[in-house]
């Protein structure tokens, strides 16, 4: 089996960019030979890797997603490939990966918080093109399948685009249960030793790139009095979140890291996560915080909220309703000030982290290569 792998940059803080490693590291195995067509990629690929550079020249972010998809599309025009599975939307493929969701969702779910109602003739040029080339790729002919990561984005599709559930398969994210696994309190105080963190204050963390879509600025806005927040990842507004914490008089209890390629440091800092997203397709970062014993609040706009059992294992919260998240946040706390409660949710939470393993990802994977081709 000859399969290409389409992403057009990697970067080591990407969600997609880890299920891209995952899947070659599970699948450069049998019959399966893999090419990844990309346009930068940091770091040695890995030895059952062929990779091809397609980086055409391009201004601005508009031509450099459409530059990419035509180079793409002449090179599956000219290569032998029996599967072409696309991470970035490219019409033409005959798997997508849904792992960044959908962008007309995205824009639909962003209004909301704005209090807008979201009309695609108000979207700049760049949205514009995004909007089409993905409504062009869930019509193609071609396309065979959509993996979704949840069953959020499953719906998604079957509301906005009419997909039937039978070409959606469900495959969740994988998380390292060796890299991710609970702290002992000699692990924790090292990790907040390294970081600059307090020691004696309960500290949530907050880790993922991209604020807004992430929902730190309601998690700033209902930190409660007496907990430190750690705020891991990269956002060119980040001074705007400051400011925020700072005219809430909470600069000295927000923390912010900066983008962390190993992010396991701040889970093992932590007492609880808080991850309230305004649209997120999964949410790595609830699963790998859910594996390291951490009490977590989400979203019901977060795909990971299929992992939560409300009060067992987590909370969920309305992104867009400060009461619900106020209110989950205090029984956070409180189970963060039992050690009996705190125990009996880190172990729900890290059993039901234990289901969703990378090989079980894999092989779901495998299983649907194999199916298509036969």
């Amino acid at each position: 089996m000859k399969l290409a792998l389409v992403r057009q940059r990697y970067t080591a803080f990407g969600g997609a960019e880890r299920f891209v490693e995952r899947a070659i590291a599970a699948l450069g195995r049998d019959d399966i030979e893999i090419t990844l067509l990309t346009r930068r990629w940091s770091g040695a690929p890995a030895a059952n890797l062929k990779l091809r550079k397609l980086d055409p020249f391009h201004i601005g972010r508009t031509w450099r997603d459409a530059s990419f998809a035509r180079a793409v599309q002449q090179e599956i025009a000219r290569g032998d490939y029996d599967l072409v599975q696309s991470h970035e939307r490219v019409p033409g493929c005959d798997i997508y990966r849904a792992g960044d969701g959908t962008h007309l969702g995205w824009l639909t779910h962003r209004a909301r918080g704005r209090s807008q109602h979201f009309d695609a003739r108000w979207c700049g040029p760049y949205h514009r093109y995004t909007l089409a080339a993905e409504a062009a790729m869930f019509r193609h002919p071609k396309l065979r399948a959509v993996i979704c990561n949840s069953r959020f984005i499953q719906r998604e599709l079957m509301d906005l685009f009419g997909l039937p559930e039978e070409r959606l398969p469900l495959i969740e994210n994988g998380v390292d249960l060796q890299r991710f696994q609970p702290a002992t309190q000699e692990e924790k105080r090292g990790a907040r030793t390294a970081l600059g963190l307090p020691q004696g204050a309960p500290l949530l963390a907050f880790v993922g790139s991209g604020f807004e879509r992430k929902g730190l600025a309601a998690v700033i806005e209902t930190l409660p009095r007496e907990a430190h927040l750690v705020v891991a990842g990269k956002d060119k507004s980040e001074p705007h979140y400051r400011r925020i914490a700072q005219r809430l008089g909470r600069s000295d209890r927000v923390h912010f890291l900066g983008p962390q390629q190993d992010v396991a440091p701040i889970y093992r800092a932590a007492d609880g996560f808080v991850f309230p997203a305004v649209y997120e397709p999964f949410g790595n970062v609830v699963l790998e915080a859910m594996a390291c014993g951490l009490p977590a609040i989400t979203s019901p706009t977060c795909g990971a909220e299929s992992l939560i059992e409300h009060g067992h294992n987590g909370w969920l919260a309305d992104a867009f309703e400060r009461e619900s998240l106020r209110a989950a946040l205090a029984e956070l706390m409180a189970t963060i000030g039992s050690p009996q409660r705190l125990a009996a949710v880190a172990h729900a939470a890290r059993r039901t982290a234990e289901l969703q393993t990378p090989e079980r990802m894999a092989e779901a994977l495998v299983a649907l290569y194999r199916r298509l081709l036969a």
